[in-house]
């Protein structure tokens, strides 16, 4: 481990210095590079430097025990060090475990009214309004490419697309079915309903990860509609791509030119397929897959949403809060943080094993 960890300082000091240098100023995208490599690894630089501290301050209390008078005093500071230590070790095994190359990547969600009718589609509106908010505290961007709004509320459907620092690596535990108990508004007997919408979440891919040929494709233009209002521009820009050989079809409107519609749409096409084959891999590769937290399909049901008791319960790996009201404010990142926290618990005890 510390040999890794002392190549990984070398490579990060080289790389300060590397933006030191007035001419990489002159090539923005190398600087970009350098940069986005470098804040990958501070935090890894850091802990390290953490831990070399800790290692010096252990032999520092080990020379205090020879002195009568401190020796107390450094028996209680040796007992924190090491723990500390032991700490410090830990975390440093986590940063070393192999990256998801996708972590850093933009992400295309799906959301999906499910079972429950009326009632599936005003929860699938609720889960968009919750991972906006959510988005908004992160500082991300969010477009909206397509939706079916629900005849009672929310979204029979509503696809979007997400980009900030590493958006995938924060969302990519969302996939699968949610399942809502709530007395709906809809009903008037004041009983408890089980509704669900399903989640799907894709790394954004580059354009070297997927080929389409031309020849696959079926193009359609129609005239937008749906909701946007004044934003969605009437003429006909809307497109609508079908993939021939998979039967997948792509629509897109959020443009104002059928072009840029184009665009978005084969880049969302492309995510699709990107994340279809990867699904095929996982089928292949079988239990690597299910070792993971959840399989990600869009029928596991992955989360219970109990408004009458305010509770929220992840069962994939049994974390239950008791504030779903804060939860639905898009106040998620403690539940995103146990996610992570219990992925790297199942990758170490698999590494070390």
């Amino acid at each position: 481990m510390k040999e890794r960890l002392d190549i990984i300082n070398e490579r990060y000091n080289y790389l300060c210095e590397e933006l030191l240098k007035p001419e990489i100023y002159n090539d923005y995208k190398k600087m970009q590079e350098v940069s986005k490599e470098k804040n990958s690894i501070e935090k890894t630089v850091e802990t390290y430097k953490k831990y070399n501290t800790t290692i010096d301050d252990i032999e520092a209390a080990k020379e205090m025990m020879k002195d009568p008078e401190m020796r107390e005093f450094a028996e209680e500071e040796l007992e924190n060090l090491h723990n500390e230590k032991e700490e410090l070790e830990n975390k440093l095994k986590r940063m070393l475990l192999p990256k998801d190359p996708n972590d850093e990547k933009n992400v295309i969600m799906e959301i999906r009214g499910a079972a429950g009718g009326d009632e599936g589609n005003i929860f699938a509106g609720d889960l968009f309004r919750m991972y906006t908010k959510y988005a908004e505290h992160q500082g991300w961007k969010l477009e909206v490419t397509h939706e079916v709004e629900g005849e009672s509320g929310g979204y029979a459907q509503i696809e979007f697309m997400l980009s900030g620092e590493a958006v995938y690596s924060k969302l990519k535990y969302e996939s699968g079915a949610h399942r809502v108990q709530r007395v709906p508004e809809t009903e008037s007997g004041g009983r408890v309903h089980t509704s669900t919408a399903t989640v799907l979440v894709m790394p954004e891919v580059e354009e070297v990860d997927v080929e389409i040929k031309d020849s696959d494709i079926r193009v359609d233009i129609t005239r937008s509609s749906g909701a946007g209002g004044q934003c969605v521009n009437t003429t006909d820009s809307a497109v609508r791509l079908t993939h021939i050989p998979t039967g997948i079809v792509v629509y897109c409107q959020v443009e104002r030119s059928q072009i840029k519609n184009k665009e978005r749409a084969m880049q969302i096409l492309k995510t699709r397929l990107y994340d279809l084959k990867q699904r095929e891999q996982d089928e292949k590769i079988g239990n690597e897959r299910r070792s993971k937290i959840g399989t990600g399909d869009r029928s596991e049901k992955i989360r219970t949403y109990n408004y009458p008791q305010n509770r929220l319960t992840d069962h994939r790996i049994n974390y239950t809060v008791m504030h779903l009201d804060k939860i639905m404010e898009g106040d998620i990142e403690e539940l995103i943080e146990a996610l992570i926290a219990e992925d790297e618990r199942i990758r170490l005890a698999e590494h070390e094993g």
